[in-house]
């Protein structure tokens, strides 16, 4: 019964009704009146509480004033964040690349051809079975076709050509890669072991002597790279290109349109193309041998 009535109380103080009035100090005059209770003052203050904090979250949350809360990181701030994860990941594809070209070059030049399928072969169990020999028989029919190609093959030149052999540097021909103004020279700056070469942009780029194209790929200072092999061990290297035409394990001929000239990469001042001429491991000069 007590703890009722005490509960009774406490209900009959916070709505009990009080007056509040706001006199004129010197007429005395009444100005303003309002009949208030505890309840009420408590409802209000609560509910400008809510709004207050509601109106703060909203603030916070839409404009730029949680810029200034402490830890908060700014507009700027995120965006280098961003960037800079976006950095990172390019920083990564571009490490494989490279140590992919590095082994694709340690294998050219120990005269041997990179192989890009080494994982996937690997996995692969290599057995040591041997497939019997197929035996063949000569038909009639394959007499008489084997008569009738000897016979329209015999004053074909290129049918008997023989395989051409090695010819020896000093008097390999080599054709001008692009027809422009060298503006950088070999060995001009540190690190330089080529030539640059000032063309129109859009330009084609000819590889310089037959060859196999055996590396094509992106980096971030040379950008579109090319590199052929070709024989005696001689590799060419064209950097800087717009795009690319070929793909490697494709044949090419003197001559022929691998690239076509570009701005591509960090180093790089404008559209030109970086060529590079290598034998037996160790970067020429490429005016010695090429009129540009």
């Amino acid at each position: 019964m007590t703890d009722q009535k005490k509960k009774k109380t406490l209900l009959k103080k916070l709505r009990d009704k009080y007056r509040l009035a706001i006199f004129n100090e010197q007429s005395y005059e009444e100005l303003f009146v309002m009949r208030l209770s505890r309840l009420n003052v408590f409802t209000a203050a609560g509910t400008i509480a809510v709004l207050l904090v509601v109106l703060v979250t909203l603030l916070i949350a839409f404009t730029g004033l949680r810029e200034y809360i402490p830890g908060y990181p700014d507009a700027q701030q995120r965006l280098l964040i961003v960037r800079n994860a976006q950095r990172v990941d390019s920083l990564l594809v571009e490490i494989n690349k490279r140590d992919q070209f590095i082994n694709s070059f340690k294998a050219i030049l120990h005269g041997e051809m990179p192989d890009d399928s080494a994982p996937d072969d690997a996995a692969q169990p290599v057995t040591n079975s041997v497939a019997p020999v197929p035996e063949f028989s000569r038909s009639e029919a394959d007499s008489l076709l084997r008569a009738q190609v000897e016979r329209e093959e015999r004053f074909n030149l290129s049918a008997r050509e023989s395989p051409r052999r090695a010819v020896a540097l000093e008097s390999a021909f080599f054709v001008s890669p692009i027809k422009g103004m060298v503006v950088n020279g070999f060995g001009e700056t540190k690190g330089h072991y080529g030539v640059d070469i000032v063309s129109a942009p859009g330009g084609r780029v000819a590889a310089v002597m037959d060859g196999m194209v055996v590396f094509t790929g992106w980096t971030v200072e040379t950008g579109y790279v090319v590199q052929v092999q070709h024989p005696n061990n001689l590799i060419s290297i064209y950097k800087h290109n717009e795009i690319i035409l070929k793909e490697v394990g494709q044949s090419v001929k003197a001559g022929e349109a691998i690239a076509r000239v570009g701005n591509s990469g960090e180093l790089t001042t404008g559209p030109h193309l970086h060529f590079e001429l290598w034998y037996n491991g160790v970067p020429l000069n490429p005016t010695d041998y090429i009129s540009f």
